[in-house]
């Protein structure tokens, strides 16, 4: 597995076809999002503005601007997921500022596993994680739908073994 970053991920040779992931997966994680920093702004205003008066209440604000800010950037990592089957490789690409390359050769794969937590099976999503014989591997593509993580889970370990089957 190799990685690779800076470069413009979408141009790579070899790739005829990048694929994103489920719309679902930014669902989720904007519901997380106001989950997490509606309450907060809610507790600061309810606190501060009786205890401390109507100026303190606005530091409520922050959490708001913060779920703001946190919205978009959301959108822009969501869009940023990409992978693509190549004839001996699988790529994933990732990240806005920081943009990484992920490149796992099927030969090197020694386990792929389909995941999906209670959050993600509500949002209809799942999610491929990629072992090889590398300490410290993180390769995984989060937001497939189902049937295309299973699909993809069993290409992958079919490919694998025919890659791997002369070592």
């Amino acid at each position: 597995m190799s990685r690779t970053s800076g470069a413009d991920v979408r141009q790579h040779p070899g790739v005829e076809e990048w694929r994103g992931v489920e719309r679902g997966l930014l669902r989720m994680r904007r519901t997380l999002l106001v989950a997490e920093l509606l309450p907060v702004a809610v507790a600061l205003g309810a606190l501060l503005g009786p205890l401390a008066g109507p100026w303190w209440a606005s530091v409520a604000a922050v959490p708001l601007a913060a779920a703001a800010w946190g919205w978009r950037a959301l959108a822009l990592n969501w869009r940023s997921w990409r992978y693509a089957e190549r004839a001996d490789d699988l790529l994933i690409a990732r990240g806005v500022l920081w943009r990484r390359l992920t490149v796992v050769p099927y030969g090197r794969m020694q386990l792929v596993e389909v995941t999906s937590g209670p959050l993600e099976r509500r949002f209809g999503l799942a999610r491929v994680q990629l072992h090889t014989a590398a300490a410290a591997t993180d390769a995984h593509i989060a937001g497939l739908a189902p049937e295309e993580a299973e699909r993809l889970r069993d290409r992958l370990t079919e490919l694998g073994e025919a890659r791997s089957a002369g070592l």
